[in-house]
């Protein structure tokens, strides 16, 4: 059983509760469960964030998943360019206030709507424990992408 799956993310503490094998079973679950062509992700700066951010990577591009990398950024710019590039979600990693030993990643779908244990994160968690995902699919990509620019357009819109 995961015990990083909380009701609207993921958490956990580094090596048994959250590590690269289970983020690379969390990124083909995703992909299974959300079926979505492409998907956002980016990651804080943690030391350990960008391994994990590879490894939900290698999961959803066995999956034959689009990956739209934005790198090093902010939860909130994940979940506007989930919007901005029209992705069929969106996965941050980040342990956000939680200590140095943890990390996470929040999941949010099309248009940057919430997933919840009763919108896919509950059958993405079943997936992921049970490794069931049949054979690797073709089409996976990762490519790097700046929404930065557009982002800051977006706020200033606000103004």
């Amino acid at each position: 059983m995961l015990t990083c799956f909380k009701s609207y993310d993921v958490r956990g503490k580094l090596g048994d509760e959250l590590n690269e094998e289970i983020c690379e079973r969390i990124g083909r679950a995703f992909a299974r469960v959300m079926q979505p062509v492409c998907v956002v992700t980016g990651r804080d700066i943690r030391p350990t964030s960008r391994a994990l951010q590879e490894a939900l990577h290698r999961g959803m591009v066995s999956e034959g998943v689009q990956v739209i990398d934005i790198g090093l950024c902010g939860t909130e710019e994940v979940y506007f360019a989930t919007a901005h590039y029209g992705a069929g979600g969106g996965l941050m990693v980040t342990a956000s206030h939680n200590p140095i030993d943890y990390n996470g990643i929040k999941l949010v779908r099309a248009e940057a709507r919430p997933i919840s244990a009763e919108t896919g994160l509950a059958d993405i968690q079943a997936m992921a424990e049970s490794g069931d995902f049949g054979p690797a699919l073709p089409g996976g990509a990762v490519a790097q992408r700046d929404p930065r620019s557009a982002y800051i357009r977006h706020l200033l819109g606000y103004m």
